[in-house]
C-alpha cells in the first residue's frame, strides 16, 4: 500500500472517530501527552491545593467570628479598683447590685488562681496575685433577655465608685469584625485561584490547538466543523483539569488533616481546618475545576478556530 492511500485511510479513519459519538473517538486530534497536559495537570492540582487552604480559611473564619461573638456576647465582666480597706464592702455592695439586677443570671468573683491564669500570658508563671494591686473582677453571666447595661453603670457608679462594668464591646466588635474580613479574603482567594485556573487551561488549550494546526486544517478539508473539533480539546482539557484537581485537592485535605487540630491562643481555641460535614465540601472543589475547564477550553478552542481559517 503507498504512503498516500496510507495516509487517506488515516484521516478516513479518524474522521469516523470524529463523528462517533464516543468521546475517546474525538479525542484523538489531541496529543495524550506533551507539554500541554503536563502544563494542565499540574496548574490544576496546585490550584486545587491552595483552593483547599483559602477554602479551610473562610469556614475556620467563620467559626471563629461565630464563637467570638456568641462568647463575648453572653459574658460581662465588674472591675473593682478601689484602696485595700474599701475592697470588701464595694465588693460586696457591688455583687448585691448584680443579684438584684433583673435580667443578670449568675454573677460570681473569679477566684486568685483564675486572675493568675488570665495574667500569665504577660507576668508569666506564678504571678503573685496577692501582693499586686490587681482589681477584684466579677464574672456576670446574662440571662436569655439580657440586661440594661447602662442603667447598670449609673447604678455601680452611685453605689460603688470603684466599679467599672465592662460588657466587652470594644473588644468584641473589632474582633469579629476582623475574622469577618479574614473571611471574605479566603472567598476572594477561592475566586482568584478560579480565575487563575482559567487563565492557566486557556493558554494550554491555546497552545495544544496551534501545535495541531495542520491536524484542524485537514479535519476542515474533509468535512469537520469546529464545533466537533473543539469538542475533542474541550472534552481532554476538562478532563486533566478535573483530574489534576482531584490531586491537588486529596493532597491539600491531607495537609489538612495533619495540621494541630486546636490552637489554644488568648482563651479561645482557633485552628485552620475542616469540622464535621466540612469535609465534603472540597470535593467540589474538583468539580468546579471541571467546569472551568470545560468553559475556558471551549471559549479559547471556538475564538481560535474561528480567527485561523
Amino acid at each position: 500500500m503507498k504512503h498516500g492511500e496510507l495516509k487517506s485511510l488515516d484521516l478516513a479513519a479518524l474522521w469516523q472517530g470524529l463523528r462517533r459519538p464516543d468521546p475517546m473517538g474525538t479525542d484523538r486530534v489531541v496529543p495524550p501527552t506533551g507539554i500541554t497536559a503536563q502544563l494542565t495537570v499540574f496548574a490544576a492540582a496546585a490550584m486545587a491545593f491552595l483552593a483547599v487552604f483559602a477554602l479551610a480559611l473562610a469556614l475556620a473564619t467563620g467559626r471563629l467570628a461565630e464563637r467570638w461573638s456568641n462568647e463575648l456576647a453572653q459574658t460581662v465582666t465588674v472591675r473593682i479598683s478601689a484602696p485595700t480597706e474599701q475592697m470588701d464592702q464595694q465588693t460586696a455592695t457591688v455583687m448585691e447590685v448584680l443579684r438584684t439586677t433583673p435580667g443578670i443570671a449568675d454573677a460570681k468573683q473569679l477566684p486568685d488562681s483564675e486572675v493568675e491564669k488570665l495574667l500569665e500570658p504577660w507576668f508569666g508563671p506564678d504571678v503573685p496575685v496577692e501582693v499586686l494591686p490587681i482589681p477584684r473582677l466579677i464574672e456576670v453571666s446574662e440571662a436569655g433577655e439580657g440586661f440594661d447595661a447602662e442603667a447598670l453603670r449609673l447604678r455601680l457608679q452611685g453605689e460603688a465608685p470603684g466599679a467599672v462594668l465592662d460588657d466587652h464591646t470594644r473588644w468584641r466588635e473589632p474582633l469579629v469584625r476582623a475574622a469577618g474580613r479574614l473571611r471574605v479574603l479566603g472567598l476572594v482567594s477561592l475566586l482568584l485561584i478560579a480565575a487563575t485556573s482559567g487563565a492557566m487551561i486557556t493558554l494550554a488549550a491555546k497552545a495544544a490547538l496551534a501545535a495541531n494546526g495542520q491536524v484542524i486544517r485537514v479535519l476542515r478539508l474533509i468535512g469537520a466543523r469546529d464545533i466537533t473539533i473543539a469538542t475533542a480539546f474541550v472534552r481532554r482539557f476538562t478532563r486533566r483539569a478535573a483530574a489534576g484537581a482531584a490531586i491537588g485537592t486529596v493532597l491539600g485535605m491531607i495537609a489538612i488533616w495533619a495540621l494541630p487540630s486546636v490552637d489554644e491562643a488568648g482563651g479561645f481555641l482557633t485552628g485552620l481546618g475542616f469540622q464535621g460535614w466540612g469535609w465534603l465540601w472540597p470535593v467540589l472543589i474538583p468539580l468546579a475545576a471541571g467546569l472551568i475547564g470545560f468553559v475556558a477550553t471551549r471559549s479559547a478552542a471556538l475564538r481560535m478556530l474561528r480567527e485561523v481559517r
